[in-house]
């Protein structure tokens, strides 16, 4: 079993960044792709960014990229999501998720909120 936990949520104006990070427990974290998504008020969740368990593929949802960043370090058993230039259409909660199998996410933290103003 993976716990998850998200931190560095905030309340920023636009334009302005952040750096989301999900921490895992246990050991087998290098073995597990990993996700972010999130969820506005009102709307479905939706993917924002994932990673490889190794790291070396990566992609970005339409909305985000060139903006946002997913990293992971593996020895921290962490994934981060730099977000630059945010926006207010950013606001939502994102939680991160572990995936044995891509696609496959069964692992979720408990999400982080992040809103933009105006």
């Amino acid at each position: 079993q993976v716990q998850l936990v998200e931190s560095g949520g905030g309340l920023v104006q636009a334009g302005a960044s952040l750096r989301l990070s999900c921490t895992a427990s246990g050991r087998t974290f290098s073995s597990y792709a990993m996700g972010w998504f999130r969820q506005a008020p009102g709307k479905e969740r939706e993917f924002v960014a994932r990673i490889s368990a190794r790291g070396s593929l990566i992609s970005y949802a339409d909305s985000v990229k060139g903006r946002f960043t997913i990293s992971r370090d593996n020895v921290k058993n962490t994934v981060y999501l730099q977000m630059n230039s945010l926006k207010p259409e950013d606001t939502a909660v994102y939680s991160c998720s572990a995936a044995l199998v891509p696609g496959n996410y069964i692992y979720w933290g408990q999400g982080t909120q992040v809103t933009v103003s105006s």
